[in-house]
């Protein structure tokens, strides 16, 4: 149960440097500016919306914290394959000096003009000053803005956004209606729509998507995501066309959608503590449910016995063993488990099955052999998790075993930075959404950071951060999102020797039912037990408290 390291910016981020850098000392402004003025509309966000601001892969949002100025920000949640570039396109005269500039803070933030100079900063951990300066060409009219950030980088936030220098005169022709609106596609609480392109006299800078009569999202294609909806659910859209001088079409056509019925993570929840029977002297299992009211257990470890056949551990059959005697006790006891499948080590099944098929047919096996109602596949290591290969693969396979067990509820278990999934982290989610998987839970596991690492602080920040890659990439509202988190911690110490202790598991715990996620884990019930000084071993947490005493705090966990 450890993480992957994060994964430093590559030759791409070192090539784009080199570039921004020929750009802004080839930016020689030559006449002089009119009277400056900030010609952007909504340059500090304070609208509470992004328009006329749109952004790629609708990953902006307008957030009121961390802030520069005013009450409100810009916020971009990049992603592996997408740097959340947002822009504005206004008008301006041509042949004129113009200065651009805007507070920024995150990873690799930039600033610039389309086809002009850019600057950047690195990494500053509070807002920083970015300022260009550029030169409209002869017979230039309009110039577009931006800020991004790079990718797998994080979440970089922008405020106050200036464009300062003398308006490009007056527009006052409105685009066409943009044409044949339609639905390509739904899900419980989201909904696609695509539409034909408006005309412009000058051109269409972008388009407002409505939900009945609110503004739900600005984009600058013909293509758009509404999320934070509610299942079953009529919902009407229309959209409307605008230009750089913010003349906006008539409304297109109406079409009216209906929501998919809930499933997904809304409703499921679930405090599983991992209970491992191939070491570290093994409890009973329901004598520690009846001490501390806990009802499910994450059984470990589900690996390969040769190809892809499933075993325990990769050596224990899956009925008629010792594994089965304890799982007829757990539900004799009222309780019932959900087994993990893959971990750190060991012979895996992702890697082994030569399909999705395949997989999907192991998964069965082990969903046929308990009547399961969950299962969850612990995908880490470079074998899984660092393969795009073996990625799709599982989540294919979830995919299939979903749509063949009506029901069935599928998690995911993975490492995370401090700072929330790292590049593996977001390609899995990314292609969860792009291979329609239906993953109930995305459950990170927020520990192996270092020694001396604020558990709570980390815990809390990683899975903020997995909440709004959620969002970002599903157009998941914020309770939708976190109805679709894990969080699986370590007990006492980690392999790094961290401390949770049981008042640190007790806030975490506390946090995830103030926020409804979905699940609550940690590693586990085998070291549930006292051992003050006793390291990182199998059977104790080698911190002092009562037995079971995590069990008892996560028993408590009702999401």
């Amino acid at each position: 149960m450890r993480t992957s390291l994060f994964r430093r910016p590559g030759r791409r981020l070192l090539a784009l440097l080199g570039s921004a850098a020929l750009a802004l000392t080839g930016a020689v402004a030559l006449p002089g500016t009119a009277h400056a003025a900030n010609i952007l509309s909504n340059p500090g966000f304070e609208s509470g919306s992004l328009s006329p601001w749109t952004c790629t892969g609708n990953l902006g949002s307008v957030v009121s914290s961390p802030v520069h100025g005013g009450s409100r920000a810009l916020q971009g949640a990049v992603s592996s394959s997408d740097i959340a570039r947002c822009s504005q396109t206004v008008r301006v005269q041509p042949g004129t000096a113009y200065t651009l500039s805007g507070w920024v803070r995150g990873s690799y933030v930039y600033l610039g003009v389309e086809g002009g100079a850019s600057t950047w900063t690195t990494s500053p951990s509070a807002y920083s000053r970015l300022t260009v300066s550029f030169t409209t060409g002869p017979s230039q009219t309009s110039a577009t803005v931006y800020t991004h950030g790079w990718y797998a980088q994080g979440t970089y936030y922008a405020d106050d956004v200036s464009l300062d220098g003398p308006g490009g005169g007056s527009d006052t022709q409105a685009p066409t209606a943009p044409g044949n609106l339609r639905s390509t596609g739904k899900s419980s609480t989201s909904v696609s729509l695509a539409w034909n392109a408006s005309s412009d006299n000058v051109g269409v800078t972008s388009y407002d998507v409505y939900r009945g009569s609110t503004l739900a999202t600005s984009v600058s294609g013909t293509s758009a995501t509404v999320g934070g909806l509610s299942p079953s659910t009529a919902y009407t859209f229309t959209v409307r066309a605008r230009d750089a001088a913010g003349n906006t079409s008539p409304a297109s056509n109406a079409v009216s959608v209906t929501t998919d019925q809930g499933g997904g993570g809304g409703g499921f929840k679930q405090a599983a503590p991992y209970l491992y029977l191939g070491w570290g002297d093994p409890p009973n299992a329901a004598s520690v449910m009846s001490q501390t009211g806990i009802k499910w257990y994450t059984m470990a470890f589900i690996l390969s016995s040769g190809g892809c056949n499933p075993a325990w551990d990769g050596n224990r059959p899956l009925t008629g063993g010792n594994d089965q005697s304890v799982i007829n006790s757990i539900r004799a006891a009222g309780g019932d488990i959900v087994p993990s499948i893959g971990g750190w080590s060991g012979n895996k099944l992702g890697p082994n099955c030569s399909s999705a098929e395949a997989l999907a047919g192991a998964y069965q096996r082990v969903i046929d052999a308990y009547n399961l109602k969950a299962i969850d596949v612990d995908i880490e290591n470079t074998d899984e998790f660092e393969n795009a290969v073996v990625q799709d693969r599982i989540l294919n396979a979830l995919k299939i075993v979903k749509a063949n067990n009506p029901g069935l509820r599928t998690v995911i278990t993975f490492g995370t930075t401090t700072t929330g999934p790292n590049y593996w982290g977001n390609r899995l989610i990314e292609q969860a959404r792009a291979l329609n998987a239906d993953i109930d839970v995305f459950t990170i596991m927020p520990f192996d950071f270092g020694g001396g690492a604020d558990m709570y602080g980390n815990t809390v920040n990683a899975t903020e951060a997995l909440k709004n890659k959620l969002k970002s990439t599903f157009g998941w509202d914020d309770a939708t999102a976190y109805a679709h988190i894990g969080i699986s911690g370590m007990n006492g110490l980690s392999d790094q020797q961290e401390l949770t202790s049981p008042g640190t598991w007790t806030q975490i715990r506390d946090w995830a039912n103030s926020h409804h996620i979905a699940r609550l884990a940690f590693w586990s019930v085998n070291r549930d037990r006292p051992c003050p000084g006793g390291g990182v071993v199998s059977n104790c947490s080698g911190i002092s408290q009562s037995n079971w005493q995590f069990t008892s705090i996560t028993a408590g966990f009702t999401g």
